[in-house]
């Protein structure tokens, strides 16, 4: 994987309106109405990680949700990045 330019990470997060580009990572914070749909949606993601062999920095207080992703093999942020977001993007605020 091929670590992604600052323009073109600002160009993608432009899809991504609930993730911000700092720490050389992109960070997104999703807030649950409790605790078990939290770690409902943390499960739903997991499998989706163990599918594309790429994991998040992520911690969970009560019922919000903190991600970090970077793809660590070069050293900043990849494509495999934002197939990651999007993948958790639709887990976590599915289209109606």
């Amino acid at each position: 994987m091929t670590k992604l330019s600052e323009q073109d990470i600002e160009k993608k997060l432009l899809r991504f309106p609930d993730w911000e580009y700092f720490d050389n990572a992109i960070h997104a914070e999703f807030e649950f109405e409790n605790f078990k749909d939290c770690f409902s949606a943390m499960s739903r993601i997991a499998f989706e990680c163990e599918a594309l062999n790429h994991h998040p920095n992520w911690s969970n207080v009560y019922n919000v949700l903190s991600i970090s992703l970077s793809t660590h093999d070069a050293n900043g942020v990849t494509n495999k990045d934002f197939k990651l977001a999007e993948a958790i993007e639709n887990i976590v605020e599915p289209e109606e």
